[in-house]
C-alpha cells in the first residue's frame, strides 16, 4: 500500500499541550472549592473532548453526580480561551518530521477532540510556517468527537483519497479506535499522554517511539513496522 495522507491527533501526538489543560481547569476547579489534579493525572484524564475531562474531574474529586458540571465546563472555557497556548510546544522532531512528509509528497491534516477554534489558534501559533498543514479540524457540532470515524472520514474525502490510503496517528485508545474504525492504518506513538500496551490493545497498526520513525513508516507504506 502507498499511502497519500497523514492525519495528525493534536494533543500528545503533535503538542505537549497538558500543561495548558491542567492550568485552566485546575483554575476553574480552584475557583469553586474543588479538588486539582496533577499533570500526571491529566495525562489519563485527557483525551476524549471536554465535556468528558470536567466529568472526570468532577468525579476524581467527589462529585459522582457531576452536579458541578455546567459551571466548572463554562469557567474552564473562559480560562482555555487565553491559556490554550500556555507551556505548549511541538514534541522533538515533529518539525523536521512534518517537512520530511510534505517532501514525500503527503497531505497533512490535524483532527482534534480539542474545540476547533482552539485547535486551529494552537497550530498556527505553534508551527507559524503556515505551509505544513492542509486541514486543520477541532471539535464542532459538525461532526461526532472521536473515536467514531467521521471525521477522520470526512478529511479523506476532502484529500481526494481512499481511507486505506491514509494513516492515523495518536497516543491514546480513543485514537487508535478511531483510526481503525476509519480502516486507516494507525499508528501510535509513545511520547504522549498513554503507553504502548494500550496502544497495541486498542487497534494499533504501528508504534513510533521517536517521532523520526514516522516519515519511514509513511514511505515503506506501512511494512516492515509492527
Amino acid at each position: 500500500m502507498s499511502f497519500k495522507a497523514c492525519i495528525f491527533d493534536l494533543d500528545g501526538t503533535l503538542c505537549d499541550s497538558v500543561e495548558s489543560i491542567a492550568c485552566s481547569a485546575n483554575h476553574a476547579l480552584r475557583d469553586f472549592g474543588m479538588k486539582e489534579a496533577t499533570i500526571e493525572e491529566y495525562k489519563v484524564f485527557v483525551g476524549d473532548g471536554v465535556d468528558t475531562l470536567i466529568r472526570r474531574l468532577l468525579r476524581f474529586g467527589g462529585d459522582e453526580a457531576c452536579e458541578g458540571f455546567e459551571k466548572v465546563r463554562d469557567r474552564y472555557m473562559e480560562y482555555f480561551k487565553e491559556g490554550c497556548l500556555y507551556n505548549v510546544k511541538p514534541y522533538p522532531g515533529i518539525v523536521a518530521t512534518l517537512k520530511e512528509l510534505k517532501k514525500q509528497g503527503a497531505k497533512i491534516a490535524v483532527l482534534s477532540n480539542k474545540p476547533d477554534a482552539n485547535t486551529k489558534n494552537v497550530i498556527r501559533t505553534v508551527f507559524p510556517e503556515g505551509n505544513l498543514f492542509d486541514w486543520i479540524q477541532g471539535q464542532s457540532e459538525a461532526f461526532p468527537k472521536k473515536p467514531d470515524p467521521a471525521g477522520a472520514l470526512h478529511i479523506a474525502e476532502q484529500f481526494g483519497v481512499k481511507p486505506e490510503e491514509c494513516m492515523y496517528l495518536g497516543d491514546t485508545s480513543t485514537d487508535m479506535k478511531t483510526g481503525t474504525a476509519a480502516g486507516m492504518y494507525t499508528v501510535g506513538v509513545l511520547w504522549g499522554f498513554r503507553d504502548e500496551q494500550e496502544l497495541r490493545e486498542n487497534g494499533s497498526d504501528a508504534i513510533a517511539r521517536q517521532a523520526e520513525e514516522i516519515a519511514d513508516i509513511y514511505r515503506q507504506g506501512g511494512r516492515l513496522h509492527d
